[in-house]
């Protein structure tokens, strides 16, 4: 029996809508690795470097030859920080060994694009790169600070708008409730804000959870109150009823959204505000998901 032909470093990531790719490792762990709110990559084993450049390529021709493959993620959390010519390598690659792939995708922190031009960031567009899901968090500058995520809102900003200039789609990611109670309205103000001023192709919304507790998020933000679940909806009607996107896909419906949202802003923007509201005033009639379905 054929051996699987990636070496996989354990616990692997990738998001909702990459289930039926193959994962690509191209780094194991995250470089930054410092968000008080993610616990992704704290495992000894997930320690931050980049993968063998050889093996990976290896990995891909053996993937050619055993998998029919239409969408590959390169993982661990920050593929981008390779630099563009070992990135292309490894795109090349893809399309060379296995040429029925349709898309390849990855995470990417703002600050991994620095320094990376828009021509760079073109050239991996059309070696294959079409999309990249950003972990914004928040557009607030307080809220970035108390978390530790090490970017600001210009370095967001810069990073989304570089890769759209680019061609490259972009999915972003807002936490719901990241500000807690004190925070809370700055949090949606601030994140329409940037996602009005970068309109990115996807938009999602999580909620921040803590499986491992409250105590590492609590040392910079000593005073953080968790906000309960009308105070949950109640921001996130405040981020959508700010939010001015031309044509952007919306989905809130990861395993830690009590309800369910999906729709295209802005044209189902007040379809979905309806249905924030309705959650607030008859919880009962909203078909939220229970708690027993939201663990992760």
């Amino acid at each position: 029996m054929a051996v699987f032909p990636i070496d996989y470093i354990e616990p692997v990531f990738r998001p909702p809508s990459e289930a039926h790719s193959l994962i690509l490792p191209v780094t194991n762990g995250c470089s930054w690795n410092n968000c008080t709110f993610c616990e992704m990559y704290t495992a000894p084993q997930k320690k931050f470097r980049a993968r063998d450049e050889d093996q990976v390529l290896e990995e891909i021709r053996k993937c050619g030859e055993q998998l029919i493959v239409q969408r590959v993620f390169l993982a661990d959390g920050d593929a981008m920080i390779l630099p563009t010519k070992r990135l292309l390598r490894i795109l090349e690659a893809i399309r060379e060994h296995m040429p029925s792939v349709e898309r390849v995708t990855s995470y990417c922190l703002p600050r991994n694009l620095k320094r990376k031009s828009v021509a760079e960031l073109r050239q991996l567009r059309e070696a294959g790169l079409a999309m990249l899901y950003v972990g914004a968090e928040s557009g607030d500058d307080q809220v970035l600070e108390r978390v530790n995520k090490g970017e600001t809102y210009a370095s967001t900003e810069e990073a989304l708008s570089k890769s759209g200039e680019a061609g490259i789609q972009r999915s972003v990611m807002i936490l719901n409730g990241l500000g807690g109670k004190s925070l809370s309205e700055q949090h949606a103000l601030n994140s329409a804000r940037l996602m009005n001023a970068t309109q990115p192709e996807f938009l999602s919304t999580l909620v921040v959870s803590f499986p491992q507790g409250l105590e590492r998020y609590r040392e910079r933000f000593p005073d953080f109150e968790p906000l309960d679940q009308p105070s949950l909806f109640r921001e996130l009607a405040s981020l959508i009823d700010r939010l001015e996107l031309d044509n952007s896909v919306f989905r809130s419906d990861h395993a830690s959204n009590a309800l369910v949202l999906k729709g295209v802003l802005g044209a189902d923007k007040e379809r979905m505000l309806a249905q924030v509201r309705a959650a607030i005033s008859r919880p009962e009639q909203a078909r939220l998901r229970p708690e027993w379905m939201r663990g992760l």
